[in-house]
């Protein structure tokens, strides 16, 4: 996969609201809500181009019966792919558009833990301006190598991910 890390796109909420549009007709019932998370909801924050999609459903179990479909947009069915009651989908083969992150909506850590660490971004954009330079730097670095991308973010997003779910819980 070929990492680049561009400036932001206000494109890429129209892009996440195009794709919500064709994945609730997939889904219809089965679907609890939608959200655009990761970099590219994050006003101003550099980003790989990938509109990562945050998908809560009824029972996640149900999914595998939606492989069809997904697969006719497009998306690579990968199963759980390292996270235990997950459902990932990515799309667009080396040149990825999209990834879906689906969790049942009783799956209260890995929801809040994308929602906070989305919204803690957009509240606080000297933290995300920094991320930005980090990820910047790292695709340079690593230009095809996405797990020395991954593991040279990782400290960074673990400690804002904490920061994010105390401030999450002192904004109630």
């Amino acid at each position: 996969m070929n990492i680049t890390v561009v400036e932001h796109n206000p494109n890429w909420k129209e892009e996440y609201l195009k794709e919500e549009r064709e994945i609730k007709e997939i889904l219809q019932d089965e679907l609890v809500n939608s959200f655009h998370i990761g970099s590219t909801s994050v006003p101003g924050l550099k980003a790989k181009p990938i509109i990562d999609i945050l998908l809560v459903v009824h029972e996640i179990n149900k999914l595998d019966n939606y492989s069809t479909p997904f697969e006719q947009l497009g998306y690579e069915v990968m199963g759980e792919f390292g996270i235990c009651g997950r459902r990932y989908f990515r799309k667009g083969g080396s040149n990825r558009t999209h990834h879906i992150h689906a969790f049942q909506y009783n799956n209260f850590q890995e929801i809040e833990r994308h929602l906070s660490f989305r919204d803690y971004l957009c509240h606080h954009p000297e933290i995300s301006k920094d991320y930005g330079a980090l990820k910047s730097e790292l695709a340079k670095k690593y230009p095809d190598d996405i797990e020395r991308y991954g593991d040279g973010k990782d400290d960074f997003v673990k400690n804002v991910e904490k920061q994010a779910l105390i401030w999450h819980w002192t904004m109630r």
